[in-house]
């Protein structure tokens, strides 16, 4: 009777020794319950900050909140349960710029230092949008601190991208200095891709040109993602995890519209062509981080992320 009453005792003791492991000191729960929210942060810059006070580093760099990628996913998690979360991410990037620059006026002639010619303004005017939207099913094992998770993620991913060029010089075959690809290249404001040879504007007859406007048809995917993972929870409601996903996604890049000024031949003229190309689609099974449809531009990539529950 007494060795009975000593093995229950001795069982309720380790039971209840595992059950204050999931307990910190102050009663609070190391893992998540019904009810609460998380969102995941980069743990790169943390980790390195403490090491780098190990190895001595010079420039120690304070870490920073990068959320989970590069691309300004933001991702949470509601649980339903302790075994159970609902997954939301959502991205919203606009890049909205202007560029502008002067450059001498080519059509004034018998300038003489100190005198300076008078200047022309040229514009390059940039609009990107990236929409983008995740939602997923999250499945949870485990009874202690290190918890496995598994589910999948539905993605959709939007972006359309536009550019306008505004020219203080007009090109024409009858203004002097303004001919052929001289007149492109020296008298416009040259963006990387709209001047010249690097317009790749693609009009018969013509010898030199520059892009007015160009808008890249709205870009459209779809994504279906599996991922596995685990965290461990180092302090109550904090954990520290990552995980990896494998899926499909289509993306395709709608029409891209150009607007061209150009200028040639024997009579050189100035012509205005609008070109219309059709995008073509994109179909990727891979990985996270070779699949540019449910990684790099939607799903965390594989990295080491601070978790935080509350």
């Amino acid at each position: 009777m007494k060795k009975s009453i000593a093995l229950v005792a001795l069982a309720f003791g380790v039971s209840n020794a595992f059950a204050q492991d999931l307990t910190s000191k102050k009663g609070e729960p190391f893992l998540p319950e019904a009810g609460d929210y998380m969102i995941g942060i980069d743990a790169t810059p943390f980790l390195n900050y403490v090491g780098n006070f190990f190895g001595k580093t010079a420039a120690n760099a304070a870490p920073t909140f990068n959320f989970m990628n590069g691309n300004k996913m933001i991702l949470g998690k509601y649980f339903k349960d302790a075994s159970t979360a609902y997954r939301v991410g959502i991205r919203i990037g606009l890049d909205n710029k202007t560029t502008k620059s002067y450059l001498n006026d080519v059509t004034e002639t018998g300038v003489v230092y100190p005198s300076l010619p008078s200047q022309k303004e040229d514009s390059w005017k940039h609009n990107q949008t990236n929409i983008g939207l995740t939602v997923g099913l999250e499945k949870r094992k485990g009874k202690t601190r290190l918890q496995g998770f598994y589910g999948a993620d539905f993605m959709i991913f939007g972006s359309t991208t536009k550019e306008k060029y505004t020219y203080g010089q007009t090109i024409d075959g009858t203004t002097a200095g303004l001919t052929g690809v001289t007149a492109a290249n020296t008298s416009s404001l040259n963006a990387g891709a709209n001047v010249g040879a690097n317009a790749n504007i693609g009009v018969v007859g013509q010898t030199s040109g520059r892009v007015a406007s160009k808008t890249v048809g709205n870009g459209l995917g779809f994504g279906l993602r599996a991922f596995i993972g685990a965290e461990y929870f180092i302090l109550p409601k904090i954990s520290i995890g990552g995980e990896f996903g494998w899926g499909v996604g289509y993306m395709t890049g709608g029409k891209t519209k150009t607007s061209v000024e150009s200028i040639g031949g024997t009579t050189p003229t100035n012509t205005t062509k609008d070109l219309t190309v059709k995008n073509g689609g994109h179909l990727v099974l891979d990985t996270d981080l070779n699949n540019t449809s449910t990684g790099s531009i939607l799903a965390p990539s594989a990295s080491l992320r601070l978790n935080l529950h509350f």
